[in-house]
This record gives C-alpha cells, structure tokens and sequence, in this order.
C-alpha cells in the first residue's frame, strides 16, 4: 500500500514539473530588479528576450518616472534593486555622485567615444550608453490646420507668440527628459538668455503635464497641438497615437540614454548579464523595432550613430556637462516650478499683453517702457553669479518627504518673493504703456 501512495505521489509531483517547470526549478532561478523610466513598450521586448537567452533569470521591471526612480534608488535603501536603465544622463551624474553606481566595464559595440561631442560611456565608467535618444517637438497635424498654425521647425519657434495656449510640457521636477532639455537650453544659452527664453515659453503654455508621457498623450488627444518631449515618447503606442508627428529641429538635443549596475545590486552576476545583452547584436537590434523607435550605438546597424566630431543642436556651442547638471538639479527644479510652473497662468498673460502692445504703433515713451517690461517678464530670480556662490547642499536634489532646512526654506522664500515683485512691476510698466482707452484691459497681478 505505501508502494502504491509513493507511485502515485511521484506521479503528482511529475505533473506538477511538467505543467509548471517553474515549479521544479524555482529555488535555482537567480532574480533581477531593473528600475527604469521606460514605458512597458519598450521594456517588454528586452524582457522577453533576455529571459528567453536566461531562462535561470527572472527578471521584474520598476517602472517610475525619471525623477521618481531616482528618489526610490535614494530612500530605498533596503531594496535589492539591480539595475537603473533611463535616459536623463544627470539622473545618473546625481546617483554616481551619491555613490549608488558601481563601476562598470565598457562592452564593445563599435560606437565612437563621443556621438556629437557628448560622450557615450561615463568617462568615469559607472554607466554605459546603450542608445541614442533624441529630444524634440511632437505635434498634431489636424489641430495645427484647425488652429491655422504653422508647423514648428525649431525650439526657438515655440517662443513666438503665434503659440500662445498651445503647448504642452512635464515640470522638470516630475520628468527627468524635460530636465535635460531644460539645463542644456541653460547650458548652452547661458543662465540670463536662457531663463528668458523659459519665461517666453511660458508665456505659450497650456499645460503643464503631471508626467513624461502625458505630452503625447496630451497631443495625440488634441488637448493641445505641440508638446516638448523624447523620440520613444512621442510615438509609444501606451500614450500616444498614430496622429502624433515627431520631428528633431536641427537644434535637437541628442544624448546617449544609459544602464548602471547599482553599488546595493544582489545579484550583479545577473546585472552584468542583462548589460552584455542589451550591447549584444540582438539587443541592439530590438532598437529597432517600431515600438521602441531608438537609435542602437552598435556600428554593425544601418541606423547606428555616426560622429563627425562635432557637437550638435543645443550642444553647439558647448558641450553639455552632466556634472553641472547634477549639482544644481534641485535649484534648477525649483526656480522652474516657482517662475514657470506655478505663475504660467499670470505669464501667458502678460506675454500676451506685451505682445499685443508691442504691435501698437510704436512711440519712443511707450516703447521704451514696453522694451523695460519684456527685459523684466525674462528676468530669472536669481542671477548667475548668485546661483554659483549658493553652497552645493543648497542647489541639489532634495528627496521627497525630506524636509527642508532653515536655509532652503529662506531660498525658495527669497525666490518667491523676487518672482511676485518682477512680475508686479511688469505688470505697473504694462499699464502705464497702454493706451488711454484700453478695450483688452488688464487685471491686477494678485500679491
């Protein structure tokens, strides 16, 4: 009889293996955490495939927003995360610097050092460029025609004030994308010409999206015509739709998009596995796909990078430093948030207003009164060289749920406070310039 019960337990068992293989092997399957940015269809296939080369390897995807992964790498440090996988090459300045990013050997792909100046690989070698990401305009073709608008050719267009209500963007503190667009506008414009150029841009904004993918969704719905987005965004099928059009101005941004192993990984045998496939031909090769829409790094493949030593679009006329990026990440953020996203509505207004008084015939009084008022509307809250003596630990990152110290407080006190003040006496300087019989009018700036 316990012959008999011993067959037929063996039997269940066998079938149990056969129908869950998983099952029968599951205490030797090794596991791999990847935290990422990227949206599900751009992560799926690599997923796939890889676990298809290691089936010993299960792998489970962390899907944040840029900024987010960033912070849950930074707080958690409990977790056994593996791999952070994104685009925003400060994302990865600010975690090497916090030493969350263990040094990690270059793969052979046949990609030159640097694709248009920027250079592929961390010089320093804690992460590896795996693909070119490109930053650029997504539009609607219907809702421009409707809105008889013309298409937009360069970033400097979106500043006209033809866009005004128009355009969509993610906060540079939800979306580690904008951020790079951001500080490389910074960068290569220099602090004053570029917070104006900001300022003009939001003068011309109808939103500003909650996260990355909510501008080509935002497009795709016709919510608004134009947004400021990534390549891979713009044409995800998970937010957008075959309406989107996606184009690179000739003053594109383009920077390598990036895989680290993380200093805590626990499993870096695995890490470094995943690593090697992505760099692999067949990795590169899934670049391809029309669903992931990137361009490989891999010189075997027709669409691969080329370099003719020469910077390119916003990196022109310098090269972009992630470090710099990095170290002032947090400023960056909160002058954003404070000047363009929070005051968006009293910036496409007096934008606007200037405009349209501006375009009055011209009288030397008034127009040196309106040229004062633009000079003011572009001027940041803080100027170059006040932003350079700030003390490191006052312009970085701040961790969400951290609070503030007494000096970051006075900060962004201080910030608030210059932005209220500009924007008041614009508005003054805005009165005064119109005429006597004003039919638009103008309401107080609130205080």
């Amino acid at each position: 009889m316990g012959r008999v019960m011993l067959t037929a337990v063996l039997a269940v068992c066998a079938l149990v293996a056969a129908v869950l293989p998983g099952a029968a092997q599951g205490k030797d399957q090794q596991e791999l955490s990847v935290v990422t940015s990227y949206p599900p269809s751009f992560f799926e296939p690599f997923r796939k495939a890889f676990e298809v080369e290691n089936p010993g390897i299960r792998t489970t995807i962390i899907q944040r927003n840029t900024a987010s992964a960033s912070r849950f790498i930074l707080e958690k440090r409990g977790t056994s995360a593996d791999i952070f996988w994104a685009s925003s090459p400060d994302s990865f300045e600010l975690l090497k610097q916090k030493g969350e990013l263990s040094k990690i050997a270059a793969r052979p792909t046949g990609a030159p050092e640097k694709v248009f100046g920027y250079p592929v690989n961390d010089p320093e070698g804690y992460y590896l460029g795996f693909a070119l990401s490109g930053y650029g305009i997504v539009y609607n073709a219907s809702y421009l025609a409707q809105n008889k608008l013309p298409v937009p050719g360069n970033w400097q267009d979106l500043l006209k004030p033809v866009y005004s209500g128009h355009i969509g963007i993610t906060s540079p503190s939800r979306s580690g994308t904008t951020h790079l667009i951001i500080e490389a506008l910074l960068q290569t414009y220099g602090w004053e010409k570029g917070w104006a150029m900001l300022s003009q841009l939001g003068g011309n904004l109808s939103t500003v999206t909650a996260r990355s993918f909510g501008v080509a969704a935002g497009v795709a719905q016709r919510r608004f015509g134009i947004g400021i987005t990534i390549d891979f965004l713009a044409k995800a099928p998970d937010f957008a739709s075959g309406d989107n059009i996606f184009v690179l101005p000739p003053d594109s941004v383009y920077v390598p998009a990036s895989i680290a192993i993380l200093s805590r990984a626990r499993n870096k045998q695995a890490a470094e596995g995943f690593v090697d496939f992505l760099l692999s031909p067949k990795g590169q090769a899934l670049l391809l796909d029309p669903a992931i829409g990137r361009i490989p790094l891999a010189a075997h493949l027709p669409a691969a990078a080329g370099s003719d030593g020469e910077s390119a679009g916003l990196f022109k006329s310098k090269a972009f430093d992630p470090r710099l990026s990095a170290e002032r990440y947090g400023l960056i953020n909160l002058i954003f948030d404070d000047y363009i996203v929070r005051r968006r509505a009293t910036l496409v207004r007096l934008w606007k207003r200037l405009a349209q008084l501006e375009a009055l015939d011209s009288q030397p009084d008034r127009a040196s009164t309106l040229a004062r008022a633009r000079r003011l509307l572009g001027t940041a809250p803080l100027s170059a060289n006040e932003a350079e003596a700030l003390d490191r630990s006052l312009k970085a990152a701040l961790p969400r749920g951290m609070a503030r110290s007494p000096e970051q407080m006075q900060i962004a006190r201080d910030l608030r406070n210059t932005i209220e003040h500009n924007l008041a006496m614009v508005e003054n300087l805005l009165l005064t310039a119109s005429p006597p019989r004003d039919d638009i009018g103008l309401n107080r700036y609130p205080r």
